[in-house]
C-alpha cells in the first residue's frame, strides 16, 4: 500500500478568540484561546492531492481572522503547480475551508453527498446554521458540479491507495474525516470533526455544531481508525506548531510536516 505525507498550511489565525467562544459550557469562558486555521496537501512521490483550500481573507478579516499565508503560496512552498492538481478533497463546505476552489482550474473536487444536501436544503432557512457558509462558494460549488467537477460520494470513500474519507457527522451534516496511511501507521486528518486536542481528550463539543451527539460520537470512530492518539491531527489546534516541524526555518509558524512523529505526546 502507497504512503503519503502530510503538509499543513497554516493560512490564518484569531488570536481575539476566547474558550466560551470555542467551547460550550466552559468553565473559564474568558480565557483567551487561539484558533489557528490549516489546510493540507498530500504527497506520495509525484502525487499530490489538496485537502480543503483555505479562507478568502476578506471574509476571514469580517470575523478577525487574520491571513498568514495564502493556500497558493504555500502550494508554490511545497513544489506545486494549482494547475497540475487534479484531485481535491473538501472535508466539508464551511467558508474557511472553500476560499482558493478557482486557483485549481483543473482539478476535480470530492465532498460528502449530505454536505451538498445540507448546504442547499432547508436548514439553511436557520441563521445558527448557515452562518459559516457563504451563498456565493455554494453557488461555486454548484456550477462545479454542473461542469462535471465535483465528485459527491458517499459515507465512505476511497480518494487513492492509501487514503479513504469517512462521514462523522457533528460539526455539520457533511463533515468528513480523512484516514491516511503514513510511514509511521494509520494517521487521521480530522479537520473540524475536532477543532482541538482538547475537545477528544475531554469529551466536549464546539460550539459550532449541526448535531452535539455526532459531534461526540465522531470521537470513537477517530479512535478507530487511528493507530493512536499520537496519530490524530485536528484542524485549528495551535499546539500544532508545538508538536510538528516546520518544513524548513523560513517556512516555521507556517508549514508544517504532520506525518512524523509529533515531538511530544499530544
Amino acid at each position: 500500500m502507497k504512503t503519503w505525507e502530510i503538509y499543513a498550511i497554516r493560512h490564518a489565525t484569531n488570536e481575539t478568540r476566547t474558550r466560551g467562544v470555542n467551547f460550550i459550557s466552559d468553565p473559564d469562558p474568558t480565557a483567551p484561546l487561539t484558533l489557528d486555521f490549516f489546510c493540507w496537501v498530500l504527497k506520495s512521490d509525484d502525487d499530490v492531492i489538496v485537502v480543503d483550500t483555505g479562507i478568502d481573507p476578506a471574509k476571514g478579516e469580517r470575523n478577525g481572522h487574520i491571513q498568514v499565508m495564502s493556500p497558493p503560496d504555500g502550494w508554490a512552498a511545497l513544489g506545486i503547480d494549482p494547475e497540475q492538481v487534479s484531485t481535491v478533497v473538501l472535508t466539508h463546505a464551511h467558508y474557511d475551508h472553500l476560499g482558493y476552489l478557482d486557483a485549481l482550474p483543473n482539478a476535480t473536487f470530492y465532498m460528502q453527498a449530505e454536505e451538498m444536501a445540507y448546504v442547499t436544503g432547508p436548514w439553511m432557512e436557520k441563521p445558527c446554521f448557515r452562518h459559516a457558509y457563504w451563498p456565493d462558494e455554494i453557488a461555486r460549488l454548484v456550477h462545479l458540479l454542473y461542469d462535471g467537477r465535483l465528485h459527491l460520494h458517499g459515507r465512505e470513500f476511497d480518494v487513492a491507495d492509501g487514503i479513504s474519507a469517512h462521514w462523522v457527522g457533528g460539526h455539520c451534516a457533511g463533515q468528513e474525516i480523512l484516514r491516511i496511511r503514513t510511514k509511521r501507521g494509520w494517521v487521521v486528518l480530522a479537520s473540524d470533526a475536532l477543532h482541538y486536542y482538547e475537545e477528544y481528550q475531554r469529551g466536549i463539543p464546539f460550539t459550532v455544531a449541526f448535531n452535539i451527539s455526532d459531534m461526540i460520537a465522531a470521537h470513537d470512530r477517530i479512535r478507530d481508525l487511528a493507530d493512536s492518539d499520537d496519530h490524530i491531527l485536528p484542524a485549528h489546534d495551535p499546539r500544532l506548531l508545538d508538536l510538528y516541524p516546520a518544513v524548513s526555518p523560513d517556512m516555521a509558524g507556517r508549514i508544517l510536516r504532520l506525518d512524523l512523529r509529533p515531538e511530544v505526546a499530544s
